[in-house]
This record gives structure tokens, C-alpha cells and sequence, in this order.
């Protein structure tokens, strides 16, 4: 190694040592991984690349010490011994689950309990769009599955029974569980057979759970998917109201003459070109007098996800800015502030607050805007009293003929 190079290792080493005395031994540890690759950059690499990764890499490492409060989360663990069934001296409480768009009430208890949750695999024929109907996979017995709210440090023992008598198997991967294939491999299930497993929940946060049986695109195109929430230890900031709302998309194969009854097009799912993008499972789900409501100066909380199984969602409320967006469901972050569209990838979440000031519909989107003539438009109604000091015109409103964003 150059002179130059020790030179340069002399004084980032200074740079880390100094960090050390400023903060605990714990918190340098994303420095001290970052020099351990510097160092094998240099046995490989020579000098260049040494110099640039040890500038990089000292200078991303020192930053994230000194910038990151919370560089590392510690696990909920209570320190029960390791070879102790999870859950066992737990006391034990039944979930209250509930269909989209309604969400379970808060969680007020300041303890864990094993969470007992019984879910069924089912099918069931449903008009997807105004024109087809389509044979959904369902959990419970509607698409989205439903809403799971607990608690972190619970053990959630899941029930699990298949009532498909097309003789599919189905699991769940739900993606809150730590352990191979999200408790997938403990939860495959024939035809009417049932499996019970228990999972720690670790972490605080909105998650996507689905049906992860092979061939996993199919199950979760035809629609074995659903939230979970995980409430910190503290619980959730009250709000006024509370929605639960999933976009997914179907690829449908157009049925033949005197059916109206579609099926999966595999190949439409390969290529990524859906027919229907909707929110809730079908098209009108959120409009058509089942428009989610809330009054002026409320606030709104609204669980996200995005089932895909392909597309990415930019998931705007027109009229509205987001007063809160905790991204990715992530309640260990925080939020994001006045932003006007959730960015959600396929098998991910979102958690958005708005408080709306001005009475009317708002129209729930995704902005890839083409998709609101594929199915993918909602609305929020809001009553209550008009605010000329903030939306005015002498005449009132006249929404275009034919609108579908301003009903």
C-alpha cells in the first residue's frame, strides 16, 4: 500500500476513533463494517479503488453516526429462554378482524398476549368489473382478505383451514414473521385440512400478507392477499377514522359467448398488462354509495397496500395533501410530511393521514393515471361547513360531462 493510502487510512481511522468517543461502541459498529470492506478493497483492488471506497465508506459510515438516531431497533424480546413455545405463558385474546374498507379498533392494552387469528382459504364468483365476473381466491370470504390488528411482542397463533374443494393447496407468508418463507412452510394446507403455527411479532408496522402456494403469482392474482397491522408498544396517535384499502390487478382472459365469467391470463400476468386495476378486490368497490366518509377538520388515517402482483402504485387523493405518510408501513420511521402521492410497491404498504378542511368528494386514484379507466378510482365524502376563506368562486362547482374523478 502507497503512502498516500496510509496517509489516508491514518486519517480516517482518527475520524473513527474520535466517533468512538462521542458515541457508544454500539453505534460504531456500521463504520467498523464499513473499514472491514475498505480493507478488502485494498488487498484486491490497489490503490484507486482504495481510495475512493475509503473516502465513501468513512464518510457514509461517520454520517450515519453522527445523523442516525436509530441506526439499529432493538427486537422485542422479553429474554424468555429460546426452547420455550412461543406464546405459552401468554394470557390469550381472540382477534377481531374486519372486510375493507373497515379497520379493527385500537389496541388500548399495554401488554402481549398469544393472538389467536382463524383464517379460511375459499372461492367465490364475483363481478370483478361492471362487464365480467371472475372466480376469486380468497382468504376469508372476500378480496382483500381481512384486516389483522395487533400488537408488537404478541404471538400470533394462526388457525389456518382450507375450504377451496378445488383440492389447491394454500399457505400464508405473512411478511411481519421473522422465519423462513414468512410462515409459509408451516401453513401449507390441503383441502379441508388445518394447520395452527405461532409467530412472534418483532417489529411494529403495516404489512401485506398472501397466499405464497405454487405457483405464487396466480394466487396472488386471483386475489389471497391482505394487511396486517403491528401497533408499537405505545400504541397509534388517536384519529378520527380509521379505512382499509388494497390495490391489486387482474388479468383476465375474456370468457366466450353467452358467459360473462372470465379467467386468469397467465401470460397478460407475465408481461405485466393488466385489464382491471382496482382498489377493494372489484371495480366500484369505493364508489357507487359505498364511498368511504368523514366531516371537516377530521382526521383520516388510511391503511394502504398494494397486492400487485406487478405494478407500483402512486396513490394520490385529489383535492387532499397528505398530512402524514409513514412509508413502506414503516412505524419505526418517521413519517414523511405534506406529501401528495404514496409511492407503494407490489407486497407493500403505506400509512397516510389527511385532515380535510373543505366538504365535498375527494377522489382516491392512482396516479399512473391511465389505470382510472382500467377500475382504479374511490372517493372520500366529506360534510360539513363550507370554507370560503379557503376554496371559493362565485359560481359553484360544474364538473365535466362524463367525469370520472369529480363525481
Amino acid at each position: 500500500q502507497s503512502t498516500w493510502g496510509q496517509k489516508n487510512t491514518i486519517f480516517f481511522s482518527v475520524t473513527m476513533i474520535a466517533s468512538f468517543i462521542t458515541r457508544s461502541m454500539k453505534r460504531l459498529a456500521p463504520t467498523l463494517a464499513y473499514t472491514k470492506r475498505m480493507m478488502t478493497a485494498t488487498k484486491q483492488n490497489g490503490r484507486a479503488i482504495f481510495v475512493g471506497t475509503t473516502a465513501l465508506g468513512s464518510a457514509v459510515g461517520f454520517a450515519k453516526l453522527v445523523m442516525c438516531e436509530e441506526d439499529s431497533y432493538e427486537v422485542y424480546d422479553e429474554g424468555a429462554p429460546h426452547n420455550v413455545i412461543a406464546g405459552a405463558t401468554l394470557p390469550v385474546e381472540h382477534a377481531v378482524t374486519t372486510k375493507a374498507p373497515h379497520v379493527p379498533p385500537p389496541i388500548k392494552r399495554k401488554h402481549a398476549v398469544l393472538l389467536k387469528v382463524d383464517m379460511d382459504c375459499t372461492v367465490g364468483v364475483v363481478p370483478v368489473t361492471h362487464r365480467y365476473k371472475y372466480q376469486q381466491w380468497r382468504f376469508g370470504d372476500d378480496v382483500p382478505g381481512p384486516f389483522i390488528r395487533a400488537r408488537v411482542g404478541d404471538v400470533m397463533e394462526l388457525n389456518l383451514t382450507n375450504r377451496d374443494d378445488s383440492g389447491m393447496p394454500h399457505n400464508v407468508d405473512l411478511h411481519c414473521v421473522m422465519g423462513p418463507g414468512g410462515g409459509a412452510v408451516l401453513t401449507n394446507v390441503g383441502e379441508q385440512e388445518t394447520k395452527t403455527a405461532r409467530f412472534k411479532l418483532l417489529y411494529p408496522g403495516l404489512y401485506v400478507y398472501h397466499c405464497a402456494a405454487a405457483p405464487v403469482p396466480v394466487h396472488i392474482a386471483n386475489g389471497m392477499y391482505g394487511l396486517i397491522l403491528v401497533e408499537p408498544e405505545e400504541g397509534m396517535s388517536h384519529v378520527d377514522k380509521e379505512y382499509y384499502v388494497m390495490q391489486s390487478e387482474f388479468y383476465l382472459d375474456p370468457p366466450g359467448k353467452g358467459s360473462d365469467l372470465a379467467e386468469l391470463d397467465y401470460s397478460k400476468g407475465l408481461h405485466e398488462k393488466p385489464d382491471v386495476v382496482v382498489f377493494n378486490g372489484r371495480e366500484g368497490a369505493l364508489t357507487e354509495g359505498k364511498m368511504l366518509k368523514a366531516k371537516t377538520g377530521q382526521t383520516v388515517r388510511i391503511f394502504f397496500g398494494n397486492a400487485g402482483p406487478n405494478l407500483i402504485s402512486s396513490f394520490h387523493m385529489i383535492g387532499a395533501i397528505f398530512d402524514r405518510v409513514y412509508r413502506d408501513g414503516s412505524l419505526m420511521s418517521p413519517p414523511a410530511r405534506g406529501l401528495q402521492c404514496a409511492m407503494t410497491a407490489p407486497g407493500s404498504a403505506s400509512i397516510i393521514e389527511i385532515k380535510p378542511l373543505v366538504p365535498g368528494n375527494y377522489t382516491l386514484v392512482d396516479h399512473s393515471i391511465f389505470r382510472l379507466d382500467k377500475g382504479c378510482v374511490g372517493f372520500l365524502s366529506v360534510t360539513g361547513h363550507k370554507r370560503p376563506d379557503l376554496f371559493y368562486s362565485t359560481e359553484g362547482p360544474s364538473p365535466c360531462v362524463g367525469c370520472k374523478l369529480h363525481a
